[in-house]
């Protein structure tokens, strides 16, 4: 096995299935030596555990709970594509709040994803980030996140 692979044995964590896109997109696509994924949700058994916006119905340790899981999904996207142990670093990570207009802990409900990857990848889990506060997202989720990781080549 691979440093990534044994790493995520170590914490206890099982890559999940990656979910099927529901349109003409791929749920990440390479070029060169980075992969860029879709936006994810934090599905757990192909359903959301929570909708509703941040701020209202989702507190926010609920949603950095959720940042975290989408993140988990979008490194299942990279592993069926490329294999988690060719990740070098994570690059970038954008995520997406729903949330109330008056909300703004966006950059705390991310630090959910942040964490975990962080938790995962050691100093290669250090990225540069956007936390963006939106009106609404895909099925109520209160939470999207999507992963640039670089590889080898």
């Amino acid at each position: 096995m691979g440093i990534w692979t044994d790493r995520l044995i170590e914490l206890g964590i099982t890559l999940p299935h990656v979910a099927a896109p529901v349109g003409g997109y791929a749920p990440a696509i390479r070029t060169g030596t980075y992969v860029f994924t879709s936006g994810q949700l934090p599905f757990v058994g192909g359903s959301l555990p929570v909708t509703g916006k941040v701020g209202d119905s989702v507190d926010v340790a609920q949603a950095a709970d959720l940042a975290r899981t989408a993140a988990l999904n979008a490194l299942a996207a990279v592993d069926a594509l490329v294999g988690i142990d060719a990740v070098v670093r994570v690059v970038k990570v954008t995520g997406f709040v729903a949330s109330l207009p008056s909300f703004t802990g966006q950059a705390q409900v991310l630090n959910g994803a942040s964490t975990f990857l962080h938790d995962v990848f050691g100093p290669a889990g250090i990225h540069a980030r956007s936390a963006v506060g939106v009106a609404v997202l895909p099925l109520d989720s209160p939470v999207e996140v999507e992963l640039h990781v670089e590889i080898t080549s």
